[in-house]
């Protein structure tokens, strides 16, 4: 359940401070034009975004701006028509440059308030009724679109499951047979996960200095569309959700204590909330629309962080020698299941595929999920679960796996693949205002 914490920090002080001022360059009534500030625009974003979640329960994924603000929004509901119109004048609103000299992050704040604008434009006309395709959808929400890629990309590495899992079956089932050896049992989960989550928390405190008081809380629920959830409470605090409505591999322990804690989707937050929240007051970055441009950034630092924090050999050692005996498993067999993840991963655009064609309209949900066991290899009920996902979040789906390799690329091209030479870069990234189409690889004479 999504919870909005009162705002008891000192950003929210200057924040007031900052928007009230006018920037006027005249007195009352005098035909000098006003100047509106960013920080005035910041507050009525904010104001807009909140009126959207009105419409849109999914669309608020985070907010711990001044309560009253989501109280005004819930009280006075303004129909979509009025939404557009507001984020239109506020784009246009937006100086065509920023005032802030050399002040590279006031560049970026600016790029990332338009594209978050027109991010919710698209999303307000989806609202209304605007049907767009996969690519459409994807481009106008998160400012990316993911490479199409044939079925004869994944038969190749299916060939290869073939070749290393030969038993009877068909290789979904074969594969799914193979991982049931790899189940946490239900009361083991907690242990694993508190100690996994240790060790990525201080994997993490090794390379980036996090605020004092930075905590979370782990709920395991039911009834969900995804795996896990970080739900960012503001003060530097995260709850982190586990759903386990299907059994949970032992790799699930690594990927969600990295994704949602550290240093994914929770450090994300604190670095947000310390350096552009409380150290500029800069109050748009106490909500976090979840379909905009800035999921993509969110999403691709948490995957690509779990290989920073575990790079090369190091996350298959910590699993078999802390994970598997934590969960009651065979640790000499951790190098032959990593093996089969490794390939089962490059299967994760065919999700994409599957997505794209059922919300084009090219598949019905049974097909879809027939595509999803035949190509990602996921058990029905998992398929099931995903393309419930489908339905839901829809386009979101490319966050995940392209949202990574622009990450990878970004960072990679910057710092080389070591761990330690990738970490400042990595860090760099989760404490700016960066857009998906601004991740370029360097350019190197």
């Amino acid at each position: 359940m999504k919870r909005t914490p009162t705002w008891a920090g000192t950003a929210f002080v200057v924040a007031l401070a900052l928007t009230g001022a006018t920037g006027t360059a005249g007195t009352p009534g005098s035909d000098v034009p006003r100047i509106t500030t960013m920080n005035e625009i910041a507050e009525r974003y904010v104001r807009l975004v909140l009126a959207v979640g009105q419409h849109d329960e999914d669309y608020v994924d985070a907010f711990y701006g001044p309560p009253d603000w989501k109280e005004a929004a819930a009280r006075d509901k303004r129909p979509l028509a009025a939404l557009l119109d507001e984020a239109g004048r506020l784009i246009a609103d937006i100086p065509a440059a920023p005032s802030a000299d050399g002040d590279e992050l006031a560049t970026l704040r600016r790029d990332y308030l338009l594209g978050q604008l027109r991010s919710l434009q698209a999303r307000v006309r989806m609202l209304q009724g605007t049907r767009l395709t996969f690519d459409e959808e994807s481009k106008a929400l998160y400012d990316a679109v993911a490479p199409t890629r044939p079925a004869s990309d994944f038969d190749r590495v299916l060939s290869e499951l073939d070749a290393l899992l030969p038993d009877s079956g068909s290789l979904v089932e074969r594969v799914d047979r193979f991982r049931h050896d790899f189940i946490i049992p239900t009361d083991r989960l907690a242990r694993v996960f508190d100690r996994t989550i240790d060790e990525c928390r201080s994997r993490t405190r090794g390379h980036i200095q996090l605020p004092a008081g930075e905590s979370f809380r782990v709920e395991y629920v039911t009834n969900k569309a995804w795996s896990g959830y970080n739900w960012y409470q503001g003060q530097y605090h995260s709850l982190i959700q586990v759903n386990t409505d299907l059994p949970i591999y032992v790799d699930r322990a690594v990927d969600l204590a990295c994704h949602e804690g550290y240093p994914g989707h929770h450090v994300y937050n604190v670095l947000l909330e310390q350096h552009l929240v409380r150290d500029r007051g800069w109050i748009e970055y106490t909500i976090y629309p979840l379909f905009s441009p800035q999921s993509l950034i969110a999403e691709g630092t948490a995957n690509y962080g779990i290989d920073v924090a575990f790079p090369g050999e190091e996350r298959t050692a910590f699993e078999r020698d802390v994970v598997f005996p934590l969960a009651g498993l065979d640790s000499s067999r951790a190098a032959a299941y990593a093996q089969v993840l490794a390939l089962v991963d490059r299967l994760s655009y065919a999700g994409n595929e599957a997505a794209r064609s059922y919300l084009n309209g090219r598949m019905d949900r049974g097909q879809a999920a027939e595509w999803l066991a035949k190509y990602a290899l996921m058990s029905p009920p998992r398929a099931e679960q995903r393309v419930r996902f489908f339905d839901q979040y829809r386009s979101y789906v490319i966050n995940y796996n392209l949202g990574k390799d622009l990450v990878k690329a970004h960072i990679e091209s910057r710092a080389g693949r070591s761990g330690d030479t990738r970490w400042p870069v990595l860090t760099e990234l989760i404490s700016s205002p960066r857009l998906p189409s601004g991740l370029q690889p360097a350019v190197h004479p």
